[in-house]
């Protein structure tokens, strides 16, 4: 028995040791844990959840101690009876989670050892077991050391606890478990190997043969039973391999970004999982490091579940240089444990990964289109210019038929009454825009890439394309574009604008038309037999007929139109 209990000891001692610092190692992850046993769907304690945080400390930090106290025998009866009752109720709570399904994962070992319910329960059981022996053979536990020495251990223990907890709570973990660890490519994350392990079903197949009900059950198709077919119960007898990364989105605007960002070079993200409660005082080192992080040609994204009123309401009032972007709140939890926190991705690769504290820690090399002399004060203006400018003409293009009914019946407009209510509005917002960027044309010229950086060079642009003022303007915008301060695709743009207007054929096959009910065309071009050649030239990815079923629909078909049949 003295043997049985010396071994059972050193076991749960260094079980407890381990499990204790693995937690103490991110005691954020633990926190969501515990809120998700506190939720109304689990435990229903949710008084508890705003305490979540202090609770995990004091959990992760009191089991540490107790396992050197077991291995050391310090404070015997009171050690033996907090692991009895710590084991007794956890033991429980995996059970209560593994027979209703509650929660997927304890947080036993935190990121580092997933269990599944019944694992955790099963490993609780093991501990019980141990610790009751421990109980019952208590007169074989003898101490090590002095009484003062071991006071020493457990005192050390507990400031070494309290200086790791400290630790990563002001930057981040010291260990990162998890599929968002520096190194880690988040397109392969999300991909399933072509050998993985597939899921199982079974299927039971009900079947009504001569009156009496017939079952059959196997893993593939119809048995074809001579009978009525009742029908049939699918339930997965082995799950199938799951990626380690998954609700990783990018998306604005309805529109998924994911892939696009992915393979990006030099992308630094800002992740805040919910702006509402996030440090805004961490936001004075992120702007500055982002907009350094601009200046040295580096493309900076935020990313956030809150929603995108609130993320462009919040990058207005902290000036910050950048947007936000959605992504499910449990998923950016999950990739740093600071809210904000920062990070560098190259092509999907996570290759820094930062605390808002040691943000300005952040190391940047200048690239190849490096602006170091932006104007963010003006940036900042265009950024907000260029959301204002499409504000009321997204709202006139629903996604769906059904949107746009919504829409009309919730203000009881027609649809002729609703766009021309939001052609007042957003002419508002033009001329208001017109007035700031005109200013700028005449002191200074076209604000560019060197002057604010990449996309917002296009801000101003958009205001003049929805202008009556391309005329006056345009051979500023040809120079910006020869310059390489603009895309000189939307110098081509307006050009063909410029000259429709004028009743002139264009150039680059960009402007088409639809006389009221008539069929839509594409406006004469210029020698349309070379077109594509100059559509190449000017940047454009894509030729003049898949252009032109882009802008009418894939049934229209482009036909060469002369400026003879225009004016007929």
């Amino acid at each position: 028995m003295r043997i049985i209990v010396g071994i059972a000891r050193i076991f749960v001692g260094i079980l407890f040791i381990i499990s204790g610092l693995i937690k103490l190692n991110d005691p954020i992850g633990f926190s969501f844990k515990l809120q998700e046993y506190f939720s109304a769907a689990v435990l229903n304690l949710t008084f508890l959840e705003p305490y979540a945080l202090l609770v995990a400390i004091f959990v992760v930090i009191f089991e540490v101690l107790l396992g050197v106290m077991i291995i050391i025998g310090y404070a015997k009866k009171f050690t033996l009876w907090s692991l009895l009752l710590m084991i007794v109720f956890f033991t429980f709570l995996t059970f209560y989670s593994a027979y209703f399904n509650k929660v997927t994962d304890c947080g036993c070992f935190g990121d580092a050892i997933k269990l599944t319910p019944w694992e955790s329960f099963s490993k609780d059981v093991v501990l019980l077991i141990l610790i009751l022996i421990l109980f019952f053979g208590a007169k074989y536990i003898q101490p090590f050391f002095t009484s003062f020495a071991r006071s020493i251990i457990i005192f050390l223990t507990f400031i070494g606890c309290l200086g790791i907890t400290y630790y990563v709570l002001e930057h981040l973990p010291i260990i990162d478990f998890r599929a968002y660890a520096i190194g880690k490519n988040i397109e392969e994350g999300m991909s399933t190997p072509e050998d993985a392990p597939k899921p199982v079903y079974e299927y039971i197949w009900k079947y009504d043969v001569n009156g009496e009900t017939k079952t059959v059950t196997n893993q593939g198709a119809d048995p074809g039973i001579d009978g009525e077919l009742l029908g049939v119960e699918t339930n997965q007898v082995q799950a199938g391999y799951i990626p380690p990364i998954h609700d990783f989105t990018i998306e604005r605007d309805d529109e998924d970004f994911t892939a696009e960002f992915l393979q990006i070079e030099n992308l630094i993200v800002v992740i805040s999982y919910n702006l509402d409660i996030s440090d805004k005082a961490g936001f004075a080192a992120i702007r500055e490091i982002t907009n350094e992080a601009i200046k040295n040609g580096y493309k900076v994204i935020g990313m956030s579940s809150s929603s995108q009123q609130v993320a462009d309401k919040l990058a207005e009032d902290l000036n910050l240089s950048f947007k936000f972007y959605f992504c499910d709140e449990t998923t950016l939890k999950t990739i740093v444990r600071s809210n904000p926190g920062i990070l560098e991705l190259q092509k999907g690769t996570i290759t820094q990964k930062l605390h808002f504290n040691d943000a300005l820690d952040l190391k940047l090399s200048p690239q190849k289109n490096a602006a170091l002399n932006l104007n963010f004060e003006v940036k900042k203006r265009l950024d907000s210019i260029a959301i204002s400018d499409q504000k009321y003409r997204m709202m006139m293009e629903p996604k769906t038929e059904e949107e746009k009914a919504q829409l009309l019946k919730e203000k009881g407009l027609t649809e002729e009454e609703y766009h021309a209510e939001l052609w007042k509005l957003q002419s508002v917002i033009d001329s208001a825009n017109m007035v700031y960027v005109e200013r700028y044309f005449l002191e200074h010229g076209y604000p560019g890439k060197s002057v604010v950086g990449e996309p917002t060079n296009t801000a101003a642009w958009y205001v003049l394309q929805h202008s009556d003022k391309i005329a006056t303007y345009f051979p500023l915008i040809k120079k910006a574009g020869e310059d390489g301060e603009l895309p000189y695709n939307l110098v081509a743009m307006m050009e063909d604008r410029y000259l429709m207007e004028q009743k002139k054929p264009q150039i680059y096959g960009t402007q088409g038309r639809q006389e009221g009910s008539g069929k839509p065309f594409i406006w004469p071009i210029e020698n349309p037999e070379t077109v594509n050649q100059r559509r190449k030239e000017a940047g454009f990815n894509e030729d003049i007929e898949v252009y032109a079923k882009n802008l009418f629909g894939e049934d229209f078909e482009y036909k060469v139109v002369t400026m003879e049949e225009i004016k007929a």
